[in-house]
């Protein structure tokens, strides 16, 4: 298991899905600690990663499992004491924080009150806790880098010396780029995502200068239960092939002011533009 100089990465949630395809590539690709979440369920998740093919031989010593609900902030308050508990003195180096929920809607008289806040609670209070919480296990300025691991080790995922906490946006939630209306719940509580992507980078770049950043991401259309309504008629990705995409845009992110923090970036390295 990686030393606690080495940091450890979370991914919240991973029951299924774009989730569960980054848990599978960071405990298959790094030697970190991996911290995951699921809402419910979560000796099932951890049964059906650890079978996941390609796991390095320690995996299961590293991989702890956690029951956290975005929408119930005692639950992401209990995953924080936890990672204390067990990670004492170890920082955050990959965050990636992806709750989403979608409720459709076609015309203003589909607009359903509690859907719509469960929306809300879910796109965009999930990630305004997450932050909240998870803020104090970020490096400061004063922090040493994090080391980078040496070629001959197996270690295929090349992490940078700085810390990433990502969080999953969508196109859709883009106004510059909303172009054909609808979903108007999940549009707009998607477009906060790139507001606190932003919002935490500010505080990040005052707090961690160049020692952490933020970004919103943005995964294509990955297909999962989820997307399952919308299969048709578009570019599809499989949620490994996404993962995998994204954290190439992210690890080869330079974390200084200019080169992309607090920005929006999709699969393809490109920005999404608010």
């Amino acid at each position: 298991m990686g030393s606690s100089k080495h940091g450890f990465a979370l991914v919240t949630p991973a029951s299924r899905g774009l989730g569960f395809a980054f848990a599978q590539i960071l405990l298959a690709k790094t030697q970190l600690p991996i911290v995951v979440t699921a809402r419910k369920n979560s000796d099932q998740v951890r049964d059906q990663l650890l079978s996941s093919k390609g796991l390095a031989p320690n995996s299961e010593e590293r991989l702890k499992v956690l029951e956290v609900d975005v929408t119930d902030e005692s639950t992401i308050s209990s995953m924080a004491e936890t990672i204390r508990r067990e990670y004492p003195e170890t920082p955050l180096r990959l965050a990636l924080t992806v709750p989403g929920i979608l409720h459709v809607e076609k015309s203003p008289a589909q607009i359903d009150a509690e859907a719509a806040l469960d929306s809300f609670k879910v796109n965009a209070l999930g990630p305004l806790l997450l932050l909240k919480h998870l803020s104090p296990f970020l490096p400061t300025k004063s922090s040493p880098a994090f080391p980078i691991f040496s070629s001959n080790e197996n270690h295929n995922l090349r992490l940078p010396e700085h810390t990433i906490y990502a969080m999953m946006a969508a196109r859709v939630g883009s106004i510059s780029d909303n172009s054909s209306g609808g979903w108007y719940s999940y549009r707009a509580s998607k477009a906060s995502v790139y507001q606190l992507a932003k919002t935490f980078d500010l505080y990040l770049q005052g707090r961690s200068a160049k020692k952490a950043l933020a970004v919103a991401l943005h995964p294509g259309t990955v297909h999962t239960d989820f997307t399952k309504d919308f299969w048709g008629g578009r570019e599809m990705l499989e949620p490994m092939d996404s993962a995998e995409r994204l954290l190439q845009v992210l690890v080869n992110m330079p974390p200084g002011l200019e080169d992309g923090r607090g920005r929006c970036w999709d699969w393809k390295g490109k920005e999404v533009l608010p």
